[in-house]
Parts: C-alpha cells; sequence; structure tokens
C-alpha cells in the first residue's frame, strides 16, 4: 500500500500515451499506469479493447482514452501529443516476428521508422515531453555461443539472426544518436519471453498457449526450442 501511494504521488498530473497499447505489455502497463495515477491515452491501429478487458475493471477502462493512431504518420502523432498535452511516451507499436517475415518492409516502417518517429515528436516537443521508454528485444542479441560471460552486459555486441532483431537493433542506434544529437533521453527494454494474460501473438507465445493447454489437459508442442528466459506480464 506504501508503493502504492508512492507510485500515485510520482505519476499525479502526468499524462502517458501508450502505443501498442492493446498489446499484452501495453494492456498491463495501462493498468498499472490507471492504478498509479496518471492520466493515459491508449493508441493503436484498433481501439478495441479486448486485451485490457481481461485484467482491468470497467471503471478503469473508463479513466483511459482509447485513440487509433499508426506511429508511421509523424503528423499523426505530433498532434495527438499536442492535443492531449502528453508528458511521458511508453512505445510499445511493433511488428512481431511472424509478421516481419511475412511483410519485411512493414515491420521496417513500423519497428524502426515508428520509433524514429516516437524520438522525433520528444525532440520537437520542445521539453513537453519529459521522458520516453521504448520496447526492444532480446532478439538484438546473436546466438549463446557469443556471450560466454554472464549476466550478458547491455553494451555486448548486437548480432541479430531475424528481421525483427535488426529492426529492433536499429531502434536502439536510432535512440542513442537522438541522445548524442539533440539529448533527447530514453530508456529501451529488451524483453524475452513473456507469458501471461493477453499473450497469444508472437512465435514465443507458446509458453502462454502451452500453461492454458496444461490446465485444460490438452497436448501441447512448442513450435521452437532451446532454454528460455521468461518474464511474467505484469512485472
Amino acid at each position: 500500500m506504501d508503493q502504492q501511494r508512492s507510485n500515485i504521488a510520482t505519476l499525479h498530473g502526468e499524462r502517458f500515451l501508450v502505443t501498442g497499447a492493446l498489446g499484452c505489455i501495453g494492456a498491463w502497463s495501462l493498468r498499472h499506469l490507471v492504478r498509479a495515477g496518471a492520466g493515459v491515452v491508449a493508441t493503436d491501429l484498433s481501439t478495441e479493447p479486448t486485451r485490457p478487458r481481461l485484467i482491468m475493471s470497467p471503471e478503469e477502462l473508463e479513466q483511459v482514452s482509447f485513440q487509433r493512431l499508426d506511429v508511421t504518420d509523424l503528423a499523426a502523432l505530433r498532434h495527438c501529443v499536442e492535443q492531449e498535452r502528453i508528458t511521458r511516451i511508453i512505445h510499445l507499436a511493433g511488428v512481431l516476428i511472424p509478421g516481419c517475415i511475412a511483410n519485411p518492409p512493414l515491420g521496417a516502417r513500423v519497428n524502426v521508422e515508428g520509433t524514429v518517429n516516437v524520438l522525433e515528436t520528444v525532440r520537437r516537443s520542445n521539453g513537453a515531453v519529459r521522458g520516453v521508454s521504448y520496447a526492444s528485444s532480446l532478439a538484438v542479441l546473436g546466438t549463446a555461443d557469443l556471450y560466454p560471460e554472464r549476466p550478458i552486459a547491455d553494451d555486448v555486441l548486437l548480432r541479430p539472426h531475424t528481421l525483427y532483431g535488426t529492426y529492433k537493433m536499429a531502434a536502439e542506434h536510432a535512440a542513442r544518436l537522438y541522445w548524442e544529437t539533440w539529448q533527447v533521453a530514453s530508456i529501451g527494454l529488451r524483453p524475452s519471453v513473456v507469458y501471461g494474460v493477453g499473450r497469444d501473438t508472437g512465435l514465443t507465445s507458446d509458453a502462454t498457449k502451452a500453461i492454458v493447454a496444461a490446465v485444460a489437459g490438452r497436448p501441447f508442442q512448442f513450435s521452437f526450442s532451446g532454454g528460455l528466459g521468461m518474464q511474467y506480464a505484469p512485472d
């Protein structure tokens, strides 16, 4: 309870824009922000809160402004930030591994150009947006044999072996250069295998699907193999 009060005090008066808000991590982010007392604008290509509805009460959902927004549209993104008086951005919009394989140009536009548009929006906000965090991915790394030292440091060689990982690597470098050139501060996080309520798409959603199958007493076959670093969605 004390921690919750601390969070509410910290976020009072802040207005968050969450892109990709209807995905798994986005939905959990909305719940945490609403419960911490922040103002929240949730954007995605749809405004139907299917996943947020699984984990948020009707009263909590009413506190969120759901809007359609394509992060590849810089003008629309800037307009949203200005109109809604956004002070913080959580950038989660992206095309996952299967989508990048099916449509590489679209993956590049959303994962690279979309991130650059977010950073550019912050740059042009003249200090109104005071912070941005974005989702990178463990996919920026190469194979395990490239990293004999554990834990793996943040600044190791990036050698992605998927288009998705390559796009995320480009986004990380763009964020670094926005800091070095214009002092646009950002924090990039590299999730690995996220599991929990709402994780129903993407290659590594098999972990969640396997749990559901086990509870239902159904067999399940993973589409990949190897060791997994798993992160519970609410965390």
